[in-house]
This record gives C-alpha cells, structure tokens and sequence, in this order.
C-alpha cells in the first residue's frame, strides 16, 4: 500500500498564533501524515524565526522574503539581509511576495519594486518565488510576463483563486499552482473546476495557516499544517484520483520545486 505523505508547501509557523505551540503543532501534522512543512515568512524578523523553527525540526524548511503588505515597514537595511538569508541551508525558496489589491494601505508602486526585487534574487540564487496574489490577477501578470523576458521564473502562485484562463497564462510561464483551503468552500465550484485542468506535475497542495481553514473545520480557529489533508482530499476527489495517488504526485512536485532530496 502506497504511504500517503503530504508536503504542506505554504505554512506561517512563525505566526504568533502557531510559534507558541510549535511542538504540538509539529506532532499533530506528523501524526495526519504531513511530515514535511514550509515555514513561509513575510519579513526579516519572521524569516530568522522560521530558518530557526527549521533548524529545530528536520521535516520544517524556511523561506526568506518580505511580504507585499509589509514592504512599508521594512526598514533601510532589511532587503540586503533578506539576501545574506537566502543563502541559509535551511532557506528552499523566496517570498512571499507578490502583490495585494484588496489592502489599500501599500501602495502598488512599492508592492511591485520588491516583487521584482524577489523575482530578480530568485535568478540570481536558482531559489524559487512563492507569490501572493489577492485581487491582483492582471498587474501580477504584467509583471510576471515582464520578468519572463528576463529569464524563467521558477516559482509557485500559492493559494490560487484565479479563473482558467489565468491558471494557463501561469502555467506557460513556468510556474507551480497550489490549493488551499479555499478549495474546499460550497461556493467554490469554479475554483475546483479550475483544479480539475492543473497539469499533475505543477500541482502542489498547503493551508496558509494559520489562516483558511479548510472545510469541514472552517470554523476552527488557527488552521495548522495538519489540516492539509482537508484540502488534499478535496482535490483528489475534484481530479478524480485517490489521496494516495495525490500523495505521492504533490511530494515529488514539492521536493523537485524546492530542490530537495528524496530523504529528509
């Protein structure tokens, strides 16, 4: 019988929500099956908390970036060391980055400065982008097919809620698409229609939590890496597939992405 194990690809453990009980935390996606987590950061400070929660723990790995809603705090310095950080070992990806129209308080201007700004280091290191995108479909675009012309983007469009034509136009960029709990929502017929076309080796699967959690604990309050499951077995069942199956496709797209080895 094939092992299920799932790659949670997009988790805040360093969020005050969830850092507080990391060993629980931890325990409890291990004991569902997801044995392999990536703490996302979203500033200089939450990037060192989560390259330490990776050195802590052999199944966690880091990602080191400033957030689009967080750029205006980020003070002269930070850029440079998110840099240094990004050589860390335990560092896999950059971000998250990307853009957000649905906050008004970051102007675009600055959001699309340090989304190039990853997109850049992320040519320089071989590191892929993990990218945010709230109501922000068309000036994400822009700037992705922008930077194509630059060289290949490598990278993942985390908890996408874009329609069909948007999820092609990332896709022939090269990029990852990644599901979260939004998936599993009655309302979110569309976006599971949208699922269904995802090519099997650009699929990957995550919670964001402590945000979006999954259907049926939408209530619950945070979401944590163990809820992954949720989410996964609403995709396999979108795709028609077993989890099993989803398991073992979502691993490989995980590791190949972030270049990771087959034992961790």
């Amino acid at each position: 019988m094939t092992k299920i194990h799932w790659f949670d690809t997009h988790c805040h453990l360093a969020d005050e929500q969830l850092a507080s009980q990391a060993d629980d935390v931890i325990a409890r996606a291990s004991s569902a099956g997801v044995a392999e987590l990536l703490s996302v950061a979203t500033d200089v400070r939450s990037t060192l908390a989560c390259i330490a929660l990776a050195n802590r723990y052999s199944g966690v790995f880091a990602s080191a970036g400033i957030h689009p809603n967080h750029v205006l705090e980020a003070a002269p310095g930070d850029w440079d060391e998110i840099v240094k950080l990004a050589s860390h070992p335990r560092v896999v990806a950059l971000g998250e980055t990307g853009l957000d129209c649905y906050w008004k308080d970051v102007p675009l201007a600055q959001q699309i400065d340090y989304f190039d700004r990853h997109l850049e280091l992320s040519r320089q290191t071989g590191l892929p982008v993990i990218i945010h995108m709230r109501e922000s479909g068309q000036p994400i675009l822009e700037q992705l097919e922008r930077n194509s012309a630059l060289g290949p983007i490598r990278g993942v469009m985390h908890s996408f809620t874009g329609d069909a034509q948007m999820a092609e136009t990332v896709l022939s960029l090269g990029l990852h698409i990644s599901f979260a709990g939004m998936l599993t929502y009655k309302k979110s017929d569309e976006l599971r229609d949208v699922a269904k076309i995802i090519p099997l080796d650009r699929l990957l699967v995550e919670t964001d939590s402590p945000y979006l959690s999954p259907h049926p604990h939408r209530s619950v309050r945070p979401n944590e890496p163990a809820m992954v499951i949720h989410t996964a077995a609403c995709l396999a069942e979108a795709r028609g597939m077993s989890p099993a199956d989803l398991s073992s496709v979502t691993l490989a797209n995980s590791r190949r992405l972030f270049a990771l080895r087959e034992s961790t």
